[in-house]
């Protein structure tokens, strides 16, 4: 479990996990989710038809909101945030802050789990190795 979230935050090809997918680093704000065409070391297609990364928009969108959500609870747990209490105030625009300057990130992210939903490792091609 452990060697498959490594092989998702590595941004790695999701068949052999050695091939990048990505161009340039993930704070290149411009061309950050740029993606190669095939994976260098194993030949493997990164866009199976066009619109293919259209599905990416609701993986970002359940990696926004389990981020809002986790840094909600931790927010409640630290300040004692009751419904009478402003605190929430203060942990909206600090999440809403995050949020945005992980953005790139989290879309690269949701790009390769989108792509690990379709492409698993393939046993043939690591008998021919």
């Amino acid at each position: 479990m452990l060697k498959f979230f490594k092989n998702l935050l590595s941004f790695k090809c999701p068949r052999c996990h050695e091939g990048n997918l990505f161009i340039n680093k993930w704070y290149n704000f411009p061309n950050g989710n740029k993606m190669v065409e095939r994976c260098s070391v194993c030949g493997q297609r990164t866009e199976i038809e066009p619109g293919f990364f259209q599905g990416t928009g609701y993986v970002s969108y359940g990696l926004t909101v389990g981020f809002s959500l986790i840094t909600f609870a931790i927010w409640v747990f630290v300040t004692g945030y009751t419904l009478q209490n402003k605190e929430i105030f203060w942990w909206l625009p600090i999440n809403i802050f995050f949020l945005i300057i992980l953005q790139p990130w989290i879309m690269r992210l949701s790009r390769v789990i989108w792509l690990t939903a379709f492409f698993h490792s393939d046993d043939e091609f690591f008998e021919k190795k």
